[in-house]
C-alpha cells in the first residue's frame, strides 16, 4: 500500500481543506506526526501498531534463548528473565525514539542473525567474555552514530560488495536455521539435527517428544504463514509450547503475570566490559567490532528501503527523507540495547506489516514501543517457553532470509564464488565473522585474477587485510 502521489507532492505544511484542526493533546498529537498530510487517524495508525508488535513479539522468547546461551552468571539460562526484560526495554525505547525522532513507522529490536553471532561466534567461539562482548556492541552503536553523522557511512556500504552483502543475509538465514533445528533434547532443543561420529551431523529420532513438539510446530507456523495469518511466527511460538506443556514435555508457567525485574547483572555490563580489552583479545575484538557494524549497517539500510519503498516515502531521486534521523535512532537504539544488556538493536523488516495495515507515521511506532514496555509483566510465560517452540520461527526466518540469493549474479564466478564462500562458512564454520571474512579476502582477490582489480574499492582492501591479519593472529594464536 502506498501514499497516494498526491500526497506525496502535497507539502507537509498543507492541510486538506474542509477539514476542521483538532483541539487538545490529539490534535497535538495528529499535527506532530502530521495526521493529515499522511491522510490517516488514530485508529488506523494503532491497528497498524498492534499488527507490527504482533509479528515482532516473537523476539521476546527468541532474543533471550538466544543470548542466556552465552550470557550467564552460573549456568545457561540463569539471567533469562533479564534478558526478557532488556530485551523488552531495549525494543520499546528504540522503537520510540524512531517514532519521535524520524517519525517513521519503523520498529526496533535485537536484530535475528546479529544475536547468534553474538552469542556463538563471539562469546563461546572466541572466547570473549559477554561482558566485553556487550562493550564491542556499545562501542559499534557510537561509532555508527558518528558514521552517520559524518556521513561516512556512503562509503563504507560501497566497501562490501552487494554480492556479500546479500550472500550474509543468506548465510544468516542458514545459520539460524540450524540453530533452530539442532539443539540436544537433553537441554529442551528440537534434536532435528544431532552429531554423529561418522557423518558428523544426522538427522535426529523422532523418538524424542521435543522433536516431534518441533516438527508440528513446524508445520503450524508454516499453515499460518502460508495463510497469511497476522503473528504467524508469533502463534507458532505459542501453539507449540502449549502442546508441549499439554503433554508434559516442559513445564509450564508458574504464573502469568508478575513485577518485572530490573536487569540488575546485565545493566552497565556494558562498561565493565570495556576493561576486559586486552593484548591478547583486542583483535577478536575489533574483528567482532566491524562485523557488527556492517551486519547492522546493511540490515537497517535495507530493512529501511525496502519497507520505505513500501510506504512510499523513497523520493524521485530513491532516497528516503530523514535517513540520517531513522539511521541515527537506530545507532542510539543500539548503544541503549548495549547498556541494558542485549546485542545490536536493529530497524525490524516486520515494520512493513503495520505499513501494509496503513501505518504512515511515528504513532504506528509509539503504539508499538508501548505494547512491549506492556509485556514486561508477563515474563513468567516467556521464562517457560521451551528451546523447541522456537525451532519453528527461527527456521522460517531463515527461509525468509533466503529470498536475497537471486540477487546474486551466479554467471560471474569472480561474484559467485565469493558469495558462496560466505553462505556456506557461516552455518558450517557456526561463525558469521568467519563467512564474511572468507567472501571478502576472496573478492578483491578473483576480481585481480580476473584483470578487474580497478573495480574494487580501497576501502575493500583495508578490510580484506584487517581480515587476513585476524586469521594469521588466530592461527599464532591456537595453532
Amino acid at each position: 500500500m502506498n501514499v497516494n502521489e498526491d500526497v506525496i507532492n502535497r507539502t507537509e505544511t498543507q492541510r486538506p481543506m474542509g477539514k476542521p484542526p483538532r483541539n487538545g493533546w490529539q490534535g497535538a498529537i495528529a499535527n506532530y506526526f502530521q495526521f493529515d498530510f499522511y491522510r490517516t487517524n488514530f485508529r488506523t495508525e494503532i491497528l497498524a501498531g498492534i499488527t507490527t508488535f504482533m509479528t515482532m513479539a516473537y523476539i521476546l522468547v527468541v532474543n533471550p534463548l538466544i543470548l542466556s546461551d552465552a550470557i550467564f552468571i552460573n549456568e545457561p539460562r540463569d539471567l533469562f528473565a533479564e534478558l526478557v526484560v532488556a530485551t523488552a526495554v531495549s525494543a520499546g525505547i528504540g522503537t520510540l525514539i524512531m517514532a519521535v525522532f524520524a517519525k517513521y513507522p519503523f520498529a526496533l529490536a535485537p536484530g535475528m542473525g546479529i544475536n547468534a553471532f553474538f552469542a556463538y561466534s563471539v562469546v563461546l567461539s572466541l572466547g570473549i567474555e559477554w561482558r566485553t562482548a556487550l562493550a564491542c556492541v556499545f562501542v559499534e552503536g557510537i561509532i555508527f552514530i558518528l558514521l552517520t553523522v559524518t556521513d561516512v557511512r556512503r562509503h563504507l556500504i560501497t566497501a562490501v560488495p552487494t554480492s556479500i552483502k546479500s550472500a550474509t543475509t543468506v548465510g544468516i538465514g542458514l545459520f539460524l536455521a540450524y540453530i533452530g533445528l539442532g539443539g540436544t533434547t537433553e537441554t529442551g532443543g528440537a534434536g532435528l539435527i544431532v552429531a554423529s561420529e561418522v557423518t558428523k551431523t544426522d538427522f535426529g529420532s523422532l523418538a524424542q517428544p521435543q522433536t516431534l513438539m518441533a516438527v508440528f510446530g513446524i508445520f503450524l507456523t508454516a499453515l499460518f504463514m502460508v495463510r497469511r495469518i497476522k503473528g504467524a511466527l508469533l502463534w507458532g511460538i505459542v501453539g507449540t509450547a502449549l502442546l508441549g506443556w499439554l503433554f508434559g514435555v516442559a513445564n509450564a508457567p508458574q504464573g502469568i503475570a508478575s513485577i518485572p525485574a530490573f536487569p540488575v547483572d546485565l545493566f552497565g555490563a556494558a562498561f565493565t566490559g570495556l576493561a576486559g580489552i586486552n593484548g591478547s583479545n583486542w583483535i577478536d575484538f575489533v574483528a567482532a567490532l566491524l562485523v557488527f557494524l556492517f551486519v547492522d549497517m546493511f540490515d537497517t539500510i535495507g530493512t529501511l528501503a525496502g519497507v520505505g519503498m513500501q510506504a512510499g516515502y523513497i523520493d524521485e531521486n530513491g532516497e528516503l527523507p530523514r535517513a540520517n534521523q531513522a539511521l541515527t535512532a537506530d545507532a542510539i537504539a543500539t548503544t541503549t540495547g548495549a547498556i541494558m544488556g542485549t546485542s545490536s538493536v536493529t530497524t525490524f523488516v516486520e515494520s512493513a506489516s503495520g505499513v501494509a495495515e496503513g501505518g504512515r507515521t511515528g504513532f504506528t511506532s509509539v503504539i508499538v514501543a508501548a505494547l512491549f514496555f506492556i509485556s514486561l509483566i508477563f515474563t513468567p510465560i516467556f521464562e517457560a517457553i521451551p528451546a523447541f517452540a522456537t525451532t519453528p520461527a527461527l527456521t522460517i526466518v531463515g527461509v525468509l532470509m533466503l529470498a536475497s540469493i537471486t540477487t546474486i549474479d551466479w554467471e560471474d564466478l569472480t561474484e559467485a564464488i565469493p558469495a558462496f564462500l560466505t553462505i556456506f562458512f557461516i552455518p558450517f564454520a557456526f561463525s558469521i565473522a568467519a563467512g564474511l571474512s572468507v567472501g571478502l579476502i576472496a573478492y578483491p582477490i578473483l576480481k585481480t585474477f580476473k584483470g578487474r582489480a580497478g573495480d574494487v574499492p580501497l576501502v575493500t582492501w583495508i578490510l580484506a587485510a584487517i581480515f587476513i591479519a585476524r586469521f594469521i593472529f588466530m592461527t599464532l594464536r591456537f595453532g
